[in-house]
């Protein structure tokens, strides 16, 4: 009995590396199969999570951070996926590792990584990464830091995604006085503003953009302005400007 005891440890530990040998053993031919076109049905949950966890784990020796990412997923391999994600950073790619930190539920590095971003000018990276966190104030301060730097399409996206109308209303007046008009009309509609609709509705008539004019009319449920110029105009107008 005693001598049971004593080489227990050592019958354990044996045991453990013939199972993760006979893992390794089908890990090639996982890897050749690959990851989408796997069944492991045959295999218990236990032995399919080493299995995938060990094809992710020579995945990412081999460099391929993607295919590592799907087996991590299966597997709900967290740290894994927060270790692929860590990486991507490392080599700019922030896309990428926004994405591995969404699969690993980490709102503390989706965190980090909208930071970085912002700090690096990867503007939608850093929307993206905010976003997901649900972080309204850190949006907000993206958004207006895009109106500081001109990227108003970007502002436009972040206030309405926060549905803040008002700012979506200040992005639109901007525009409207750089000469923005296109950016203009999208904030103004979002912000369901039919006034301003219809004030940028007559901005497009005076310079003779009647297309632009009879959508955005359209858009402002002004119906007397959108018989206006279905009354008045032909297509020969519509194919040409017409001063008012």
């Amino acid at each position: 009995m005693e001598h049971i005891k004593r080489d227990a440890p050592r019958m354990v530990e044996e045991f453990a590396k013939e199972e993760q040998s006979g893992i390794k053993k089908i890990v090639p031919s996982i890897l050749r199969k690959g990851i989408e076109n796997l069944n492991l049905s045959m295999f218990d949950e236990e032995t399919k999570r080493k299995l995938l966890n060990a094809t992710g784990e020579e995945l990412m020796k081999k460099g391929d951070m993607l295919e590592a990412e799907k087996a991590f997923v299966l597997t709900d391999n967290k740290e894994k996926l927060i270790e692929i994600g860590d990486g991507f950073i490392k080599v700019g790619m922030f896309s990428q590792a926004i994405d591995a930190f969404k699969m690993a539920n980490s709102k503390e590095k989706l965190s980090e990584a909208g930071e970085r971003c912002l700090k690096d000018g990867h503007i939608p990276e850093a929307i993206m990464a905010f976003k997901l966190v649900g972080d309204v104030a850190r949006l907000n301060k993206v958004g207006e830091f895009c109106m500081e730097k001109e990227r108003v399409d970007l502002a436009i996206e972040v206030f309405s995604s926060l549905e803040n109308k008002q700012k979506l209303i200040d992005v639109g007046i901007k525009c409207v006085k750089d000469n923005q008009l296109n950016h203009a009309l999208r904030a103004f509609e979002l912000a369901g503003d039919k006034e301003r609709l219809t004030g940028l509705g007559d901005v497009f008539l005076r310079s003779g953009l009647l297309n632009s004019a009879l959508k955005t009319y359209e858009l402002a449920d002004n119906k007397m302005m959108v018989q206006f110029i279905k009354k008045n105009f032909t297509d020969k107008d519509f194919n040409s400007k017409v001063y008012m």
